[in-house]
């Protein structure tokens, strides 16, 4: 397929004239097209396609199209049966009424397209230039920013499920990639075990029955990687993905004992961001957050939220599970500087902000990172003798304790995490004659205080954010992040935000910008037709609590 580039085009006049007389009041797709113009060209994906070879349907249109089946939750053959039988499809992508459109095939081989070049983001980015031009994005305000889950589109499995299944995906690419020797190398009951799927077999109830399956699925796994790196199996078997995974996942779940084939010990395993949970898509893990499990991905969205523009997804970043919210500051900070929609305050929940964040975001781009900063959780953070009650004169690099002592040693150090920090010690011969030792220390035989702190910028940002924090004002101020749990809400409703509905990280990527575009496409139509943004549910019970009470019934 090749493309040819064609400039934005207008609505056919005919196109026009039944349209408006099919739809009076308008609709989503004309309001939107009417409002913002043709909202992608050819031009921007011209890098999609080759030079050469039978031309391809516009790309500009394309694009559009998929935003629109996010918009109405349509699936391929749906949305490409509107782009033929809609007038406002036709009217929104400017198509003459008898044109025939596309075959549903297309729109999976244009995401393909678009995953390959790393383009998903391109698609909001349009929406969010045309919004900017017609007065409806204002970005130096305030934003707001919240993550949720994303199940993988790969079905949860159980262990004895997931090691069957990844043996009998491995067998199933090599017997297409080297049918006759697979045949020569498999057990004859090798066919009994993994020529059907695995949620169709029975396994054992009990447990040293399961144990057993378990074990003798290790030993075939084992039997067939030892045939397949052998020196004279077929070239390239072993370069094949089933059978890499299959080799990442016996190393993570199996190993030899005295020649032995052995299920690995809960704690000899890898941690969670290494260790695969389906074979069928490698890139998620598994995670947990409070009562919340899952396998799959995490997604992170950033809208603005001021009062007189609609609220609009200015970023959409996608991660594997087990990535921590707070590392994804700078990856969201960085990507809204390149498409100029960096905010002045930037309001989080408690999983974002550290100190580093907070002076990284303000240092490098100017943006004030506003969320509930985590507490000083050391058995000695609070009372008399906690970290707050010591004076730290910086300049001199001593630190003072509440009885008078002051500290003999400073040494810049790392974390456990690897962070820096400041090491202070106080003199044994100080600490020892104290009378207040055993509360000042944590350990019962120690026999000096020593502290950790943060170095003078992160400790200065830390004592003011916590003494912010604790004001009525910055609460009041804090419920403007609450919002942004309700967009979540609409992209689950509206395009199914908590699931992935393709396999690995680059689609599940796409999807979400996919999903950011349709949100703020249904946005600025709410906007035009002036349309009030939903109210905070309350079920009829929760109405009769007392003002006074809270809703776990403290007062």
């Amino acid at each position: 397929m090749s493309m040819q580039p064609k400039g934005p085009s207008e609505v056919p006049a005919e196109t026009v004239r039944v349209a408006r007389a099919a739809f009076p009041k308008g609709s989503l797709a004309i309001r939107v097209r009417d409002e913002l113009g043709p909202l992608f060209t050819d031009e921007e994906f011209a890098d999609l396609f080759p030079a050469r070879g039978k031309p391809a349907w516009s790309p500009g249109r394309l694009v559009l199209v998929l935003v629109l089946q996010f918009v109405e939750g349509l699936s391929d053959r749906q949305a490409a049966e509107a782009v033929r039988a809609r007038i406002d499809f036709k009217y929104a992508l400017g198509l003459e009424l008898d044109d025939p459109g596309f075959d549903f095939s297309v729109l999976s081989e244009f995401r393909d397209r678009l995953v390959d070049a790393d383009a998903g983001r391109r698609v909001l980015d349009g929406i969010l230039i045309a919004s900017r031009e017609k007065g409806l994005l204002k970005t130096v305000g305030r934003a707001r920013t919240d993550a949720t889950h994303v199940l993988s589109s790969a079905r949860e499995l159980s262990w004895l499920e997931m090691v069957a299944e990844t043996l009998r995906s491995a067998l199933n690419g090599l017997a297409q990639a080297a049918p006759d020797w697979l045949a020569g190398v498999a057990e004859p009951d090798w066919f009994k075990h993994y020529a059907t799927r695995a949620e169709d077999s029975r396994f054992p109830k009990a447990r040293a029955r399961r144990d057993e399956v378990g074990l003798r699925i290790g030993r075939d796994g084992m039997r067939l990687l030892t045939a397949v790196f052998a020196a004279d199996a077929p070239t390239g078997l072993g370069t094949l993905a089933e059978v890499e995974t299959l080799r990442q996942m016996w190393v993570q779940h199996f190993h030899l004992v005295g020649g032995e084939v052995r299920r690995r010990d809960p704690k000899d395993r890898p941690p969670g961001a290494a260790r695969l949970v389906t074979p069928y898509d490698t890139e998620a893990r598994g995670s947990v957050k409070r009562d919340t499990l899952w396998d799959g991905y995490k997604v992170h969205l950033t809208e603005t939220c001021e009062p007189d523009t609609p609220n609009l997804i200015t970023n959409m970043a996608t991660t594997v599970a087990t990535v921590h919210d707070s590392v994804t500051v700078p990856e969201i900070h960085d990507s809204l500087a390149e498409r100029d929609c960096l905010p002045g305050e930037h309001w989080v929940d408690a999983g974002y902000p550290t100190a580093g964040q907070v002076v990284a975001a303000r240092r490098d781009h100017g943006v004030n990172l506003h969320g509930p900063m985590a507490t000083n959780t050391a058995a000695s953070a609070d009372g008399p003798f906690g970290q707050d009650a010591f004076t730290i004169d910086w300049d001199r690099e001593q630190v003072t304790c509440p009885n008078g002592a002051t500290s003999t040693q400073w040494h810049h150090r790392h974390s456990q995490q690897g962070l820096p920090v400041i090491r202070v010690r106080f003199n044994p011969a100080d600490c020892r004659g104290c009378p207040h030792l055993r509360a000042c220390v944590n350990s019962p035989t120690a026999e000096r205080r020593s502290l950790n702190l943060r170095h003078r910028d992160e400790h200065e940002v830390v004592q003011a954010a916590r003494a912010e924090q604790r004001t009525d004002a910055w609460k009041d101020r804090y419920k403007i992040r609450a919002g942004v749990e309700g967009t979540i809400s609409q992209g689950v409703g509206r395009c199914g935000l908590r699931k992935s509905r393709y396999r690995g990280l680059a689609k599940t990527s796409l999807q979400h910008q996919l999903t950011g575009a349709a949100i703020n496409l249904a946005r600025i139509d709410a906007h035009l037709t002036g349309t009030p943004r939903a109210r905070t549910r309350t079920s009829h019970f929760a109405a009769l609590r007392p003002a006074d009470q809270t809703i776990d019934g403290a007062k």
